[in-house]
């Protein structure tokens, strides 16, 4: 249910085609909700069905010229209408906490390598957002939007620094403390 309104969230920061969508994805929405170059046009195709969203007409039309889709107001009522609406948390699943319960039963055969693989790439997310952040959020940088930017980024700051911590403890706590 929430991709579309990713992908109308997007739209309304910056009318953009399919190809800068998937891009933008990679680079801000991706990191809290991942999508596919694949799930993210079949939904623009929907949406446009919908009548949520619009191709922008071009002054002069090319070949292999990208869609440039933009959100029409039933796109903008519907993301307000979700955005006002209230949701339950969602529980944890995490391969890597059940393969932990798993290894209490069957033994930790190449569990450290992978908590060391884990808190590896937890610390190159964190210090991504860290750069992230020092990069587009300087002082006075005070919207309320930009506030709520920012509060999103600090979710995954906050996270990344939850796992790293909690990795280098559970390395520990198998007695396989970092080197």
């Amino acid at each position: 249910m929430s991709l579309p309104h990713a992908i109308l969230t997007a739209l309304l920061e910056k009318p953009s085609s399919g190809l800068e969508l998937t891009r933008r994805f990679d680079k801000s929405i991706g990191y809290f909700w991942s999508a596919t170059h694949q799930q993210i046009y079949r939904e623009l195709g929907k949406l446009e069905r919908d009548g949520s969203i619009r191709a922008l007409e071009r002054q002069q039309a090319t070949r292999g010229q990208k869609k440039e889709y933009e959100v029409l107001p039933a796109g903008r009522a519907e993301l307000a209408r979700w955005t006002a609406a209230s949701q339950d948390p969602k529980p944890l699943r995490d391969t890597l906490l059940l393969r932990l319960r798993a290894a209490a039963v069957v033994g930790t055969d190449g569990i450290e390598a992978d908590l060391r693989r884990h808190l590896t790439l937890h610390r190159r997310q964190l210090a991504e957002y860290e750069e992230i952040e020092e990069r587009d959020f300087p002082p006075g940088k005070d919207t309320v939007e930009d506030r709520l930017r920012h509060v999103v980024l600090r979710a995954g700051i906050d996270l990344e620094t939850f796992w790293t911590r909690w990795l280098e403890r559970t390395l520990e706590e198998l007695g396989a403390p970092e080197a």
